[in-house]
């Protein structure tokens, strides 16, 4: 990012570009791949081939007091020293350890937002195909900006039923209206809401004509929350009183007594048998 800035570009619009590439991994579908240090502003003094430059160009700090900028010229690239030389050797250029774990904080932002929602790690080519559409396309679409919109087709998020995000490159705000948004009720992400970042905080929807809002090299995250299905009330249980027992009939009654009348009389009569032998 250093190396390929507009000269004129301050350190604060080159980890506003570096954090919007990242952005652009981390909401994709799919595994997003990152290298290490990516979100710490790792710096290898503009060595774009490092695999045998050691641990001077290769190093990471974990402090977060330094990234590695402006350690040395690179063994790669000899013919283009005179080119690098005045990048590393500014001073403005060497972020400060506010900036560094001001990034961490935003890359941790980008990781919850991707975290919240399943519709950003969608696991099939048709769930993608069904839920994945891009809007500004076409040949009156605004230059540099993307716009992603993620709808929850399979009943997949109990949070969002629809997603949309934009990924301004433009140095400048930009507006972006869509017919068939409006009157949705898209919110800038809770995580946004809240972010580290004050300038994503400005951005805007207007829901009468389908219009956001988003600065310059900036990604918004707009949410559509679920509806929420209230439960059907369960019917209170009542118990059911048992049946009364019928009182035993007479005949019963009859034939028991009957019984237990056999039953001694029999009893009776073998014990007279047996106490006259």
């Amino acid at each position: 990012m250093q190396w390929k800035a507009p000269a004129g570009a301050s350190l604060a619009d080159r980890i506003r570009m570096n954090n919007l590439a990242l952005s652009t991994a981390m909401f994709s579908q799919g595994v997003p791949f990152f290298h290490a240090g990516d979100d710490v502003l790792r710096s290898k003094s503009l060595d774009r081939n490092s695999y045998d430059s050691g641990d001077w160009f290769n190093k990471l700090d974990w402090t977060y007091q330094s990234n590695n900028w402006g350690v040395g010229v690179p063994i790669e690239g000899t013919d283009k020293w005179e080119l690098m030389r005045p990048l590393l050797a500014d001073p403005a250029l060497k972020p400060a350890p506010s900036d560094i774990t001001g990034a961490a904080a935003y890359f941790r932002e980008l990781l919850q937002i991707r975290k919240s929602s399943p519709l950003f790690r969608l696991q099939t080519a048709e769930q993608i195909g069904r839920s994945l559409t891009f809007l500004n396309t076409g040949p009156e679409q605004t230059p540099g900006l993307i716009v992603m919109r993620l709808t929850d087709v399979d009943g997949l998020d109990e949070n969002y039923e629809d997603i949309v995000v934009l990924f301004n490159a433009r140095p400048e705000a930009v507006t972006f209206a869509d017919a068939g948004l409006a009157g949705l009720e898209f919110v800038l992400h809770p995580i946004q809401q809240n972010s580290v970042d004050a300038v994503v905080r400005e951005s805007k929807f207007d829901s009468a004509t389908g219009a956001f809002g988003v600065p310059g090299r900036t990604t918004a995250v707009f949410v559509v929350k679920a509806e929420m299905v209230e439960p059907t009330a369960t019917p209170a249980i009542t118990a059911t009183p048992a049946p009364e027992t019928p009182s035993p009939q007479l005949p019963t009654l009859l034939l028991v007594l009957g019984g237990l009348v056999v039953a001694v009389l029999a009893g009776f009569f073998f014990w007279r048998r047996s106490a006259k032998k």
